[in-house]
This record gives C-alpha cells, structure tokens and sequence, in this order.
C-alpha cells in the first residue's frame, strides 16, 4: 500500500507533519537577532542549510505558524536589522535549545530563559552563543516570503561575515570532527538524532574518475539476489571491470557461495576481492 498526499486538498498541518518526518534529519540553526529596540531575541530553526562558499551563504527559514498565521520575532528582526548570528546546535544544548523554542513575549531575552552566555559580535549587533562551538556572523541579503498562510516559509538569505570554531572540536588536520562537534539535528515530532561513532560513516567520493555504473556490470552480477543495491554501487563504481587473476577462493564454488562471498568482501571494505571472487 502506498499513503498519497496532495498538498492542494490536505490540511497544512498533515502536510507539515509528512515532510518534516521525511525530510530528516535536517541540521539546527540557532538564530540570535535583536529588535530595535536591542532586546536579545534566541530561536532554533531546522529548515536550515548551507548553499554556497563563494560568497558564504548560509538559509533558513523562519516559517508562519499554522495556527493562527503569526510570524515568529526572528523573522521581524532580521526584517528590521538585516543581521543574524546563526549557531551550530549540539546534543549537550538540546534541552536548553527547546527551553528557548517557546513562544515568550516580544521583548524577553531567550538568553536568560533557557541559560545560554552571549558574546559580543565582531561584525554584527546580535551577540554569539558561548556555549555552540560554531557561530556565524552574518548580514542578511535578502528574505523571500514563500506564502501568505500559515506554514508558508521565509527564506532568510545570509552571508557569512565572519566564522568562530573552538579548536577542541579539530581534529589533527584542522577539519572538523563530526563526533566532537557533536551536532543536533531534526526529525519529524519529538525526534532528535546526534552524531554517535555508532551513526556515522565515511563514504570515498568518486573524484576524479567516472565510473563504469550499473549497466556496465555483468548480468549475472546486477541480478544477483545476494547482492544489495549499496554493493553493486561499489562495484559499479570502479572505472572498469578488472582483469580476471588466479583466485585460489573462486574454485569450485558455485554462484550462490561466490556472491555470499563478494558481499563479505564488499563489507569489508575490500572490492579488489569481491571482483574477483565475481568473475
């Protein structure tokens, strides 16, 4: 059976639920702004990505609330100051991150609620976060409103100005290590996940060769029951099929036993073998 969804007939809140539960997970972005007033305003938002390095863009959105069609204060003040600290959200902020997610009055200092440090910008008015270990000073070039209604998003376009990174979370090659930065992101309802050596991976990419792809793979091969489709990709992702070489491993197995094989090499890292287990 298959749910299908028409955006046009549906309420917005079951069509909210549906994308964010299947767009997931999505990274956190902490926006600290001020009004013009220079009251301190916090708030999280998860439709939040990056989108260019050259110029340094970061967008999120600020969404109409579905009930009521209210917009929320960070939207108002960027409108007002065109500035924005955005703030990378970690696990061990989660609770104090939700704190500051509730609707307080115009004017009251999400800073002080939910027991979060400012610190005094270098190129912006709103103040960073102390205690996020990656913040991003930015000017706000342009905000597109997306809809009228509730649930219709504003997409906050900022330019970087300036990046703050606490050298703990580095590794020895001055990247960042995604298990001491420790990120946060977003499901759908109450869901959460964070970086665990348990939920990572890392994955080659294929720079700087193309390929030979699925449909340059033996037949035998592509329709192997065994065989799933992540390990045909890698097998597939060599620029072409390699020369056949004695393979002690290979004799007297019949298909079966040989692509039980290949799959356990593959697993291992090892596509060398799996091959020639495979021709």
């Amino acid at each position: 059976m298959m749910l299908t969804i028409d955006p046009k007939t549906e309420k917005t809140a079951l069509v909210h639920k549906y994308i964010l539960g299947a767009v997931a997970p999505r990274p956190i972005a902490f926006a600290s702004t001020v009004d013009s007033d220079g009251n301190l305003n916090l708030s999280p938002f998860s439709f939040f990505n990056a989108f260019s390095a050259n110029p340094p863009i970061l967008i999120f959105s600020p969404a109409r609330r579905v009930r009521g069609n209210t917009v929320k204060h960070t939207l108002e003040n960027v409108l007002d100051n065109k500035e924005v600290v955005i703030s990378i959200v970690t696990a061990e902020m989660a609770q104090q991150v939700s704190l500051s997610s509730c609707d307080f009055e115009k004017g009251v200092n999400e800073f002080e609620k939910a027991g979060f440090t400012p610190v005094k910008s270098e190129k912006v008015n709103p103040f960073r976060i102390k205690e996020s270990p990656v913040n991003f000073e930015c000017k706000v070039n342009e905000v597109i409103a997306l809809g009228k209604e509730g649930g219709a998003g504003n997409l906050v376009i900022c330019e970087v100005l300036k990046i703050h990174i606490d050298e703990s979370i580095l590794d020895s090659d001055e990247n960042i290590d995604p298990l001491k930065l420790g990120a946060l992101s977003r499901l759908g309802g109450n869901w959460y996940a964070k970086a665990t050596k348990d939920s990572l991976f890392q994955l080659e990419k294929p720079i700087g060769k193309i390929g030979m792809g699925f449909d340059n793979l033996p037949n035998e091969i592509r329709a192997s029951s065994i065989l799933s489709g992540s390990d045909l990709a890698i097998l597939a992702s060599l620029e072409e099929i390699p020369a056949k070489t004695e393979f002690s491993q290979r004799e007297g197995k019949n298909t079966t036993e040989k692509h039980t094989l290949a799959k356990k090499y593959l697993s291992q890292g090892n596509a060398n073998d799996a091959w020639q287990i495979l021709l």
